[in-house]
């Protein structure tokens, strides 16, 4: 097993390795006449870059100062983004250069001049040799034995495409066009996204019709927020904008469903203060996510009792028109303190339709067993940047959105927040409103 994580450990190193030197190598070296500053400032961007991450990524994991955790986060893990779009950009650059060169060869060869033989004098085309140039000696030139000429106008060396008097060569064109508009697609896609999440979630409605619910519930809303992600890079501003969000739809019922932080209490409660406002005519509740037992989770589950949430431990309260219920995420297994379906669902009335809080759609398999009507979840992020949806797809039942399995229907909210790089591309965030609708109505 060992030997087996070493090669795959080996394996990814190497794959970095050969991206992040491909990276430098279209847009610095091949975008360059020779050696220079721009090499070397290149390869100091990206090895500091990922320096950053690196460090942002330890200091996270060993307590170290949150003021340093913060300074590192953002720029190692915006880095990361960034790298990713630019190897995808690059890569998609690749089709384009043998066509840019064509298109470039063509238009020099439709420029070139015919060849001007009516212009060339009588007595000059019967002579039978052009008369030969004087030899100048190596005295007279100045040079000394052994001096051998430089490249020829427009030769390419082994520093780099050479330049001709009118320019850089085609080659060098060729690679600071495509080397350009990379840099630029890829800033622009991870700037867009960045804005998107630091611009706060957007409001998804959702109707979701249950058999059993009475038609006293029609239209009842359950205002679903998932991945907040509070940490070094979206802090108290970010959940204040969350909190502000989820109260303007005025909702009945308000389910955080996991992954509300990333840090301990000490250092992100003041971040998490705003969710004391949180508003809603039968009250706030809250299961865990991965990341809490990642950042204690009990400490948390105590600060969002203290804010005024409700915890559901693998446990339910009977509201007046249906039942809702919550069980710990499938990471809590570790601490001992995982889901239990049969504590929270086990003696309940299967005549009254239940709504699960569970933050992983792959918990779907059992709340179906249970006779649960809804499951509302997270965790998948919608992806959070393409084209990792691919994965996240492969990963879960339900990457997004509204999905029915056998009786149960699940929900996955794609989440207010990111985790990693504050960025999302394909999966805008969100916060859903679930209206419940009654068959009765």
């Amino acid at each position: 097993m060992a030997i087996v994580f070493v090669l795959v450990a080996l394996l990814v190193v190497a794959v970095l390795v050969t991206g992040n030197w491909y990276v430098w190598r279209r847009l610095f070296r091949d975008t360059t006449a020779g050696p220079g500053p721009v090499r070397r400032i290149g390869a100091a961007v990206v090895v500091g870059g990922w320096l950053l991450f690196i460090g942002g990524m330890v200091a996270s994991r060993t307590e170290a100062p949150f003021t340093l955790q913060r300074v590192l986060a953002w720029p190692g893990y915006l880095w990361l983004a960034l790298t990713l779009y630019l190897l995808l950009a690059l890569l998609a650059g690749e089709l384009v250069r043998p066509l840019l060169r064509r298109v470039l060869e063509r238009r020099a060869r439709a420029s070139a001049p015919e060849p001007a033989r009516d212009l060339i004098p009588a007595g000059r085309a019967a002579s039978a040799d052009p008369e030969p140039e004087p030899v100048q000696s190596p005295e007279a030139t100045g040079s000394t034995q052994g001096t051998t000429k430089g490249p020829e106008a427009g030769a390419t060396t082994e520093e780099g495409p050479a330049t001709d008097g009118s320019g850089p060569s085609r080659r060098l064109f060729v690679s600071r066009v495509v080397g350009g508009a990379a840099a630029a697609a890829a800033v622009g896609t991870v700037g867009y996204g960045t804005y998107g999440v630091l611009r706060g979630p957007k409001v998804k409605r959702v109707t979701v019709p249950l058999a059993k619910l009475p038609r006293a519930a029609h239209g009842y809303r359950i205002a679903v927020v998932s991945d907040i992600h509070l940490g070094p890079v979206l802090g108290r501003g970010f959940a204040q904008k969350v909190v502000d969000t989820i109260n303007s739809t005025q909702p009945d019922l308000i389910a955080v469903v996991g992954d509300l932080v990333d840090g301990s209490v000490q250092d992100l409660g003041p971040a998490a203060a705003p969710l004391a406002q949180l508003t809603a005519r039968h009250g706030s509740f809250f299961v865990t996510g991965n990341h809490e037992y990642f950042s204690g989770a009990e400490q948390w589950v105590e600060e969002v009792r203290r804010l005024g949430l409700n915890p559901l431990e693998n446990a339910r309260t009977e509201l007046p028109l249906f039942d809702l219920a919550g069980v710990n995420d499938v990471a809590g297994e570790d601490e001992g303190q995982g889901p239990d379906f049969a504590r929270a669902l086990g003696d309940r009335d299967r005549a009254r339709a239940c709504v699960l809080l569970a933050h992983q759609p792959v918990q779907i398999h059992e709340a179906v067993d249970h006779g649960v009507d809804l499951q509302l979840s997270g965790h998948t992020h919608g992806g959070q940047l393409w084209p990792g949806n691919l994965i996240a797809r492969g990963a879960n039942p339900t990457l997004a959105g509204l999905d029915r399995y056998g009786d149960t229907q699940l929900y996955v909210s794609r989440g207010a927040g990111a985790w990693g790089p504050p960025t999302r591309v394909g999966a805008p965030s969100d916060i859903t409103v679930i209206e419940l609708a009654s068959r009765q109505a």
